[in-house]
């Protein structure tokens, strides 16, 4: 069985009424979709929330593997190489700011420890069908703060 999970977030302003959204497919087919929001909120956030929610629906129902499709660069690096950097420096940045959302980051650094994730980027806005359809409910939940 093979797992596939593409993430979204997104804000209206930022920051603003954000929304985020995940879907996972299974052997290629379409097994769960799941959105929400914040009346207020940052894209980062959103593109975070995605990608937590979805990997504690994979550990919850005991799927330990999947590939993980996301279009934010910050996920997709925060996690496969600054986080090693920002832990080693007690949650502090190269220039010696904390480290922002750490909450999140802390989080899906949990998440991530117990599954084995491949980690994706892909460009967004590009014709993907599953990239574009977790954009539409995406924009879906910030609507319903308008």
């Amino acid at each position: 069985m093979s797992y596939s999970i593409y993430t979204d977030g997104g804000c209206s302003g930022n920051p603003g009424p954000g929304g985020w959204a995940y879907l996972i497919l299974k052997d290629g087919k379409l097994i769960l979709e799941k959105s929400g929001g914040e009346a207020l909120t940052t894209n980062n956030k959103m593109e975070l929330s995605a990608v937590i929610s979805s990997l504690s629906f994979l550990y919850e129902n005991g799927i330990r593997e999947a590939s993980l499709y996301t279009d934010s660069q910050y996920v997709k690096n925060g996690i496969t190489n600054w986080i090693f950097s920002w832990k080693k420096n007690g949650w502090r940045t190269s220039q010696k700011g904390e480290v922002k959302n750490k909450e999140y980051w802390v989080k899906l650094d949990e998440l991530n420890s117990k599954l084995n994730i491949e980690w994706n980027w892909v460009k967004g806005h590009a014709g993907l069908k599953w990239n574009e359809r977790v954009d539409e409910l995406t924009q879906l939940e910030i609507a319903k703060f308008r």
